[in-house]
């Protein structure tokens, strides 16, 4: 930012390429910062942050499109595929994360400011095919509409790389509300599970990566999580030649397997906490760097009552039962020792 202005978007080889979606230095920032990790200097970040996040379309290299963001509360499509939803989507998970960010800062107005907008992704919701659509400038939904449109990298009006099953439970930071959009708990549930049982998760790119670690936010639904995460595993990380489903994307699809297999996800950037799902190995051992955590490690252990046993029975946290599914990075870094019994 000091050397050029602006956080990095998309970086090349040492270039800034300003290309894909999104502000998404923010939430990589403020994610880092919610957990613990801090020497650097916050007021330049929130000052970086806060000017993508504001200034007007024609002079913000990070959000090209912001004058609509900011007037509208959504990007409309303007050409057939200028990628309209899925920049509005991203900028969403950046403002959450800068809300949360200012928030924390003291900055109360602000905080408002960015959540309000962080809530945005509801325009975009269309009744009539229970999913997000694109709009037109003048505020209508856009037609002809097929939801299926840009399955295999297809060109899409709204949507890169992806069709809108692939973006339309896109809202980790507001899991409730979106499951409210939809009709409550069990149309969001049997909605997400026909995505996976009908082939419309694309495993092979990340706007659906969490997808299946949105089960773990309603009780009792949780087993949906460690079936899909295990089956994914199975099915998508292998040890062969084309053992990443697409694109590892500087790491992206290795961290995900890497975070499922040891049995805990962070599923909403920003937010401090991980999903638990089934474990692959038997113990794992994470040395903790001792500049920024008390504990030496974190050490996991699974106990299978059966071989291929599959879902979570027990989870211990230091020798004391732990009666969740979602843990914080706080929780997970002093815990010393967590502990899955599998059934």
């Amino acid at each position: 930012y000091r050397e050029h202005g602006w956080l990095p978007k998309w970086e090349l080889y040492g270039r800034e390429t300003l290309t894909m979606e999104g502000d998404p230095s923010i939430p990589v920032i403020v994610d880092t910062w919610m957990k613990g990790l801090r020497d650097f200097d916050v007021d330049l970040a929130y000052e970086a942050m806060y000017k993508s996040a504001t200034l007007p379309g024609a002079e913000n290299l990070m959000r090209p499109d912001n004058d609509d963001y900011m007037s509208k509360g959504y990007v409309p499509l303007r050409e057939q595929y200028d990628n309209s939803v899925s920049h509005a989507l991203e900028y969403y998970i950046a403002d959450f994360a800068l809300s949360r960010f200012a928030a924390a800062l003291g900055k109360k107005k602000d905080a408002e400011m960015f959540y309000k907008r962080s809530l945005g992704y509801k325009h975009y919701y269309s009744k009539e095919f229970g999913t997000f659509r694109p709009i037109l400038p003048d505020g209508t939904f856009y037609s002809p509409f097929n939801p299926r449109q840009g399955e295999n990298f297809e060109p899409n009006p709204g949507f890169h790389e992806g069709s809108s099953w692939n973006y339309t439970f896109y809202v980790p930071h507001d899991v409730y509300g979106l499951a409210k959009l939809m009709g409550g708990k069990k149309p969001f549930i049997d909605k997400l599970q026909m995505v996976f049982d009908k082939g419309l998760y694309d495993p092979a790119n990340e706007p659906d990566i969490a997808y299946a670690h949105l089960f773990s936010y309603f009780k009792g639904e949780e087993w949906r999580t460690q079936k899909e995460t295990q089956r994914l595993l199975d099915k998508y990380f292998t040890t062969k030649p084309d053992g990443i489903p697409g694109n590892d994307d500087t790491g992206t699809m290795s961290s995900w397997a890497i975070f499922n297999m040891i049995g805990f996800y962070p599923d909403c950037p920003g937010l401090p906490e991980y999903t638990l799902t089934t474990p692959v190995f038997n113990k794992v051992t994470i040395r903790l760097d001792p500049k920024w955590y008390k504990e030496n490690e974190l050490v996991i252990e699974t106990n299978r009552t059966q071989p291929g046993a599959l879902y979570i029975d027990k989870v211990l946290l230091n020798g004391k039962k732990f009666n969740k599914y979602h843990i914080t990075h706080d929780e997970l870094v002093h815990g010393k020792y967590l502990k899955f019994d599998l059934k």
